[in-house]
């Protein structure tokens, strides 16, 4: 048997004809830039979201991108102002941060969660904080009172990094009356790259808000610093959503609850049958929506990760590594000054992900488990 970790046909074959078609309602369209398609998605995602503003833009890191710059432009934010970021997440994170001007300030995360510690979060702050970057990583939500008592107590803006969480719920209080990951604070960017729970065929992300300023800003930020055809107010970028693509998640989008239940029958198998002395599985609240489950990430303990994924490699398992370098080990970053990150850097070298996605059945998580269980690392 073969158990390929991520199979975008196999994904995207349920919904081949409904693409087809929706492809075909572009090209006839005759409207290629913005238009109908896109304003019709950004409503769709608003509705599910409970968000007054959402803007379909390029890809997630351009939606992160756009929502620090457009706090700069609005005068929120200031050249070397200092933005928090969980030591523990892709590199677009951190990029968005830097590439508006401003220092990211990494923070450890929480062993159990492998989200952000915000129980650090008050040893962080300076006199140039003016943000949090909160990653819902691999699909869990990062929300407490911590998080937001900090924010207010220091007049912080949060923003959502939601690339992996989209369709996340929380019991914990919001900023707004959203319960919805993306939907929580100050401004979100979401990620509609072909691997999320819900893929483009190609690159598309958003930004949401509640506020109507920065959605105005980050409109015409994305569309050449635009305000009105030839009045370019803001020194901007061409970081619009393709119609084809906005086409393509409007047929996808109304499928995301089952995308995101399957994805937690997989996740339950996984729990109930993994039980391997080497194997630290992820933790799973009694919050049953507050993880979508974009990805089901395991600790190999011991330094046995690469005999381990060998182990699984030879029965046919594809396993993969998010992330193997943390941004502040990148080669890019290694100007960038941090305090000791030692949960961050011990995880990077534990942490496996194990096939979740559509094609893989419940069964199948079951069958890799018995795997899991059988694999022989030595003592």
């Amino acid at each position: 048997m073969k158990y390929p970790f991520l199979d975008l046909g196999c994904v995207n074959e349920p919904y081949a004809d409904s693409l087809v078609a929706a492809a075909e309602r572009v090209i006839r369209s005759g409207r290629y830039i913005g238009g109908p398609e896109v304003e019709a998605f950004e409503s769709r995602l608003g509705e599910m979201l409970a968000s007054p503003f959402v803007i379909g833009v390029s890809n997630g890191l351009d939606a992160l991108r756009l929502i620090l710059r457009a706090y700069c432009e609005n005068g929120v934010f200031s050249y070397g102002d200092e933005i928090i970021y969980p030591a523990n997440t892709f590199i677009a994170s951190v990029l968005a941060i830097s590439d508006a001007g401003l220092v990211p300030v990494a923070v450890d995360i929480d062993e159990k969660t492998m989200n952000l510690d915000t129980s650090l979060l008050e040893a962080a702050i300076t006199p140039r904080t003016r943000g949090i970057m909160a990653v819902h990583l691999y699909g869990r939500v990062v929300w407490d009172a911590a998080l937001t008592d900090c924010a207010g107590k220091h007049g912080l803006k949060i923003i959502e990094d939601c690339a992996q969480a989209l369709g996340a719920r929380t019991l914990a209080e919001g900023l707004h009356a959203s319960p919805f990951a993306g939907a929580l604070g100050d401004a979100a960017g979401i990620s509609f790259y072909p691997t999320k729970n819900v893929g483009a065929l190609g690159d598309g992300g958003a930004v949401v808000t509640h506020d109507a300023g920065l959605a105005k800003t980050v409109r015409a930020l994305a569309n050449y610093g635009t305000e009105s055809r030839y009045n370019n107010i803001f020194k901007g970028f061409n970081c619009r959503l393709d119609p084809l693509q906005a086409a393509f998640l409007s047929v996808k989008l109304p499928y995301l609850a089952q995308e995101n239940a399957d994805r937690f029958a997989r996740a339950l198998a996984y729990q109930r049958t993994i039980s391997h002395p080497d194997i630290v599985l992820p933790y799973m609240s009694s919050e049953v929506t507050d993880h979508v489950w974009h990805q089901y990430v395991i600790r190999v303990t011991g330094g046995k990760r690469d005999q381990f994924r060998q182990k699984l490699a030879e029965r046919g398992v594809d396993t993969d590594i998010h992330y193997a370098v943390p941004p502040h080990c990148q080669p890019c970053y290694a100007d960038l000054a941090h305090g000791p990150l030692p949960v961050t850097e011990r995880l990077a070298g534990e942490i496996v992900s194990l096939p979740i996605a559509t094609g893989t059945s419940v069964a199948d998580a079951a069958e890799i488990a018995s795997i899991i269980n059988q694999a022989d690392l030595g003592g």
